[in-house]
């Protein structure tokens, strides 16, 4: 046996995950249900559970749930904590809440909560997710495969070295040839950027569209052709 505690704001659904707890997940007992952090934190102080069963948006807010999972783990490290959201489209809160030291995350659609992951988080599992959210992180993982394999192609194709794509990353974040070669991993002169960037425009533009090319043309083309991505421009320190 082990004890949970449910944290969700909603009467009915609070109900409908306290049925599952007793139909299907006879071994949990349920020692406390709470519908807003105010009510969490003495059922927390009474009896420490093995986990909880935290909803992420409380009171109208989306980010509580974070905010009480990141205290949960801070103040009781040996408590595990699983989300279980209706916030179903808003990923950034998903990185953020296991960020805070979430277990894992089971979203409100499909097959909703099964035995199977609570009893994978009770015994130590990390990164327990249901079949939705399953999904849609495959999906992002082949379109990150996909761009990878995309710019290593346009970089065999286009002979580019680690200096031109860190060249074109950080015109892409507006910095100034002066800027890039102040950069330690940029070994260059302003002068010798200079001649690359010609270099680049030779390379990857086609003959007759080379004339008049400036630095917001030549990114914009290299990131047609996957040669930086601009859901991955960081800047070098």
């Amino acid at each position: 046996m082990y004890n949970v505690i449910i944290v969700e704001d909603v009467k009915l659904e609070l109900k409908g995950t306290e049925e599952i707890f007793r139909n299907e997940i006879p071994e949990a007992q349920v020692i406390g249900t709470a519908m807003t952090e105010e009510d969490f934190w003495p059922l927390m102080e009474k009896q420490q559970p093995d986990m909880v069963l935290l909803d992420l948006g409380l009171g109208g807010s989306t980010t509580i749930g974070v905010s009480i999972c990141r205290t949960v783990k801070q103040r009781y490290p040996e408590v595990k904590v699983l989300i279980f959201t209706g916030e179903i489209l808003n990923e950034k809160l998903w990185v953020d809440a296991l960020d805070a030291g979430a277990c894992g995350i089971v979203l409100k659609t499909g097959e909703l909560l099964t035995r199977a992951e609570i009893q994978g988080v009770i015994s130590g599992k990390q990164l327990v997710f249901n079949q939705p959210i399953l999904e849609k992180i495959v999906s992002r993982f082949r379109q990150s495969v996909n761009a990878e394999v995309m710019r290593q192609r346009a970089a065999i194709a286009y002979d580019i070295d680690e200096y031109d794509e860190r060249f074109l990353r950080h015109l892409a974040l507006g910095y100034t040839k002066d800027m890039i070669a102040a950069l330690r991993t940029m070994p260059f002169s302003p002068k010798s950027l200079e001649k690359r960037q010609t270099d680049l425009v030779s390379r990857l533009f086609p003959q007759g569209e080379q004339r008049g090319v400036n630095v917001t043309r030549l990114v914009v083309r290299a990131i047609e052709l996957h040669i930086i991505n601009p859901d991955n421009l960081v800047a070098d320190e």
